[in-house]
């Protein structure tokens, strides 16, 4: 059984443990994703002792080497389902949002990104056989748009606990871990802070198996204007998304990532609204969705990209008791 300490990597004495640890690399796993040049500049150590030191942690963790397919296929059977709460937008999406991937919902205003996101933080501590992953959430808060009444509101709406349990709005809030970020820096910082809480949290009954950033854009957008800031912007932003995957594959967690939406005034034919974030936001999402209002309580969504589900769009209510068909 290959060890788990920091201390037991090649190269790694106590002094470069504890500054690793310091720069938030708590986990063998942690390190194995990380690149040279990061533990170069966390941890002082040359560019050959920090490849020494990946290679040790990859090892240990068994992962980074080729693998052949049947070996994913077993790999993808750990892959959990959440329920949206719509049979609909659960058939859309396969069967429910998949963990081990980021899904992006994109819209405009009250198109019912945040409302989706809410609901998720709900259904992710169902248990397993009612679609839930027996798991907690974290949530980033970039809007000020998280309300805990909201949550209330929801549970109301969830279908009958088994064995004659009631739903309690407070354990369910205990299991909702919120921070907001006040610019793009904090942002990044919280999602590095959260591997640290899911860390902590991995051996428990309640492991974190959703993390939310909603919205994923909006500082992003609103610090870096003008086309000179444009490569600055996606390097960050890039970073920060793959800090995000990264926390999806280390705790078979869902990324779910709320974005807004820009006009394209020149657009004459077809829908004249597009995401924030360019290429690097549609590359790194596994599963792109497009939100919009239709009339009243109903939403419509629209599955734009997947690795492997068709295109197509499905419609749900935004209801006061949550998600429904």
């Amino acid at each position: 059984m290959p060890s788990k300490l920091l201390e037991d990597l090649p190269g790694v004495g106590p002094a470069t443990a504890e500054k690793l640890k310091a720069a938030g690399f708590n986990s063998i796993e942690a390190i194995a994703v990380a690149s040279p040049g990061e533990l170069v500049a966390a941890a002082e150590v040359g560019e050959a002792t920090a490849a020494k030191i990946i290679a040790g942690a990859r090892e240990a963790a068994d992962i980074g080497g080729f693998e052949t397919g049947d070996q994913i296929l077993e790999r993808r059977k750990l892959v959990g389902k959440l329920t949206t709460g719509s049979k609909g937008f659960n058939e859309l999406m396969g069967g429910g949002l998949e963990t081990q991937s980021i899904v992006e919902l994109y819209g405009e205003f009250g198109s019912g990104k945040t409302q989706v996101a809410h609901q998720l933080a709900i259904n992710v501590q169902l248990p397993r056989e009612m679609g839930g992953l027996d798991g907690s959430a974290i949530i980033i808060d970039t809007e000020n748009t998280f309300r805990p009444e909201r949550i209330a509101q929801m549970i109301k709406g969830l279908p009958l606990a088994p064995e004659g349990r009631t739903w309690d709005p407070d354990e369910f809030l205990k299991n909702i871990s919120v921070a907001r970020a006040y610019n793009s820096n904090h942002q990044i910082l919280l999602a590095e802070s959260a591997i640290d809480l899911a860390e902590k949290a991995r051996g428990s009954e309640r492991p974190v198996k959703l993390l939310i950033v909603d919205s994923v854009t909006a500082h992003f957008r609103a610090e870096y204007v003008g086309r000179g800031t444009l490569a600055d912007r996606q390097q960050k932003l890039n970073k920060h998304l793959h800090d995000l995957m990264r926390f999806a594959d280390i705790n078979n967690a869902l990324i779910l990532v709320t974005n807004q939406v820009m006009a394209k005034p020149d657009t004459f034919f077809g829908d004249p609204t597009k995401p924030v974030g360019g290429h690097v936001l549609g590359h790194t999402a596994t599963f792109r969705l497009y939100l919009r209002k239709s009339k009243g309580e109903k939403r419509i969504a629209r599955l734009v990209d997947s690795p492997n589900l068709p295109d197509g769009e499905t419609v749900f209510s935004v209801t006061t008791e949550g998600l429904k068909d």
